[in-house]
């Protein structure tokens, strides 16, 4: 029998918000052709002014509202660090429906806030989906990019967890139709998978070849993972070409790794890169 397919969790620029040194109230806006990315900024103080900032890029279906999100935003205020976290386009309180989005898509996004909203060098943590644009992000801005971290991250997962778990029926419905909906583990509403996010993912496959990484890399992945196997991050060590990558296992550790303990984890990972 077939695996059940899977189901993640939940520059020009023409003007830029006001921007906020607590990363509170509301959301600032980031205007770009054609879309508007909402995001919170937490400015570094003078003491941290040379430390590496934090931009965090968050999953499929998730916003910089959820766990691992304002669990980063208290972590920079404590350490006066600097902060981004925003929402893909159709994501949150970002412009866009969800069932327009592409993985190009989302990654010209997370490249459109280091370019406008981010300052200086970043540590980027990706979480599921947000590792695969981490990674995309990082082959595309090397110089801005201090390190990586990333949690149960899931590069390719639009071909090798979704497209090749889909039966022969469901292939054929996707095809035709354009759309998928499949139930969802963290959510009411179904998950839609659309023929456009299959078919424009594969323009950004990375594990068939060296990924030109360099810089620091840390991925945390969950052994009772059930949606991405742990596997695919060791998958990932092996073909970043950085010497200084580190996979830790956590055992017990689910898909969305947000329990006291593994939120203390990824805060000892950061400390340890910044």
């Amino acid at each position: 029998m077939d695996a059940a397919p899977y189901v993640p969790e939940n520059r020009a620029a023409t003007e830029l918000a006001s921007e906020s040194s607590d990363g509170a109230g509301a959301p600032q806006f980031l205007e770009l052709p054609g879309r508007r990315l909402a995001y919170r900024k937490r400015l570094a103080t003078d003491r941290t002014r040379d430390c590496a900032g934090i931009l965090f890029l968050p999953g499929f279906r998730s916003n910089m509202a959820g766990t691992k999100a304002t669990f980063l935003d208290d972590f920079c205020a404590a350490r006066d660090l600097a902060y981004v976290r925003f929402d893909y386009s159709g994501h949150g309180a970002s412009s866009g429906r969800f069932e327009d989005g592409t993985i190009g898509a989302w990654a010209a996004d997370a490249i459109a806030v280091i370019d406008h909203v981010a300052d200086g060098p970043l540590v980027l943590i990706g979480s599921s989906m947000g590792g695969w644009i981490m990674l995309l992000a990082a082959l595309a801005r090397p110089e801005r990019i201090a390190g990586l971290v990333g949690l149960a991250p899931a590069p390719d997962f639009t071909e090798a967890l979704i497209w090749n778990r889909l039966t022969g029926e469901e292939r054929d419905q996707l095809l035709h139709h354009a759309r998928l909906e499949t139930p969802s583990a963290y959510s009411d509403e179904p998950t839609v998978i659309t023929r456009a996010l299959i078919e424009e993912g594969r323009w950004h496959l990375l594990l068939s070849a060296p990924i030109g990484i360099r810089c620091p890399v840390r991925l945390l992945h969950g052994m009772a993972d059930p949606d991405v196997p742990h596997r695919l991050s060791l998958d990932l060590a092996e073909r970043i070409v950085s010497n200084d990558v580190r996979v830790t296992l956590i055992k017990d550790g689910d898909h969305r790794l947000s329990r006291a303990e593994d939120l203390a984890l990824l805060g000892a990972t950061i400390e340890d890169l910044i």
